[in-house]
C-alpha cells in the first residue's frame, strides 16, 4: 500500500471488535515510533501498551462517560512525556510536538496492521496513571484506543458518533490552514 492509501484509510473509528494484540504487535509500531524525527534527537516519547486483560480492565475504569465504545478496546496505549526530556528553547517545549510526531507514526503503523487506532482526551489522568505505573510528575498527554473495526457500528453507537463513523467527518479545505509566502491580513 502506497502512503496516500495509508493516510487515506486511517480513521479514528470507535465501532471496535476483539482483535489480538501480542508483544509481535507493539515491538512493530513502537519501533515505527522510534524512528521519527525529534529535536536533537531527545525522542521524549513515552509509551505503554496495555493489553493484558486485567490491567485493560483497571486502564479502561479511567475512561470518560463519552468514550463509552472504547470499552471495546483490544489494547490501551498511554502516550506520556514531560516538558524536562525534550528541548526547551526560547520557551518554545517541543515535547508536546515531538511526541505528537512519534504516536502518527504509530497509528500509520497501526492502520497498516489493519488495526484502529483512536486517540482521546476523555479520561481520567491521575486514574489511568495509576493504573498505567505512570509517574505522577509525567504528562499522560492522550490514550490510544486500538481494535479492529467492527462492521456493525450501529450496534452500539448512536447519533453524531454513528453519523462520524458511517461517514468520514468534513475536512477543511486546503486554504483554511495553508498559506503561501504570508498569512492573510
Amino acid at each position: 500500500m502506497d502512503f496516500q492509501e495509508l493516510v487515506e484509510r486511517r480513521r479514528a473509528y470507535r465501532a471496535l471488535k476483539p482483535v489480538e494484540i501480542t508483544e509481535e504487535t507493539v515491538k512493530e509500531m513502537a519501533e515505527t515510533a522510534r524512528k521519527s524525527p525529534s529535536c536533537f534527537n531527545n525522542q521524549p516519547w513515552r509509551y505503554v501498551f496495555v493489553f493484558g486483560e486485567k490491567p485493560l480492565a483497571e486502564v479502561k475504569k479511567a475512561l470518560a462517560k463519552g468514550n463509552a465504545w472504547a470499552q471495546k478496546a483490544s489494547m490501551i496505549i498511554g502516550v506520556f512525556s514531560k516538558k524536562e526530556l525534550d528541548c526547551d528553547i526560547k520557551g518554545r517545549e517541543y515535547f508536546l510536538f515531538d511526541t505528537g510526531m512519534a504516536t502518527a507514526f504509530l497509528q500509520l503503523k497501526a492502520t497498516e496492521m489493519g488495526l484502529v487506532a483512536h486517540p482521546i482526551a476523555g479520561f481520567n489522568e491521575e486514574k489511568a496513571k495509576e493504573a498505567m505505573g505512570i509517574d505522577p510528575e509525567m504528562r499522560l498527554i492522550t490514550l490510544v484506543i486500538v481494535g479492529k473495526h467492527a462492521e456493525k457500528p450501529e450496534d452500539y453507537l448512536e447519533g453524531k458518533q454513528l453519523e462520524t463513523e458511517n461517514k468520514r467527518p468534513p475536512r477543511k479545505e486546503w486554504d483554511e490552514f495553508s498559506f503561501i509566502d504570508r498569512v492573510p491580513s
